[in-house]
């Protein structure tokens, strides 16, 4: 099989692609102001969002003993 072989030419695959080529393909735009990134409800409540927290903590430390 050559390069010039049609079955040899694909679309790149997503892991092929830089992040670049990646963002402009999903319309990703950069972050200008992190309060855009802020969405309402996205815990279901304090106690989801505490557990949350915790893991992040708990994960953060656990390599650190």
């Amino acid at each position: 099989m050559t390069s010039n072989d049609p079955e040899y030419l694909h679309e790149p695959l997503d892991d092929e692609l830089s992040l670049d080529e990646l963002a402009r393909r999903q319309g990703v735009r950069p972050v200008r102001n992190v309060h855009d990134m802020a969405r309402p409800h996205v815990f279901e409540s304090d106690e989801e969002l505490a557990e949350f927290l915790a893991h992040m903590a708990a994960s953060r430390h656990a390599d650190l003993a």
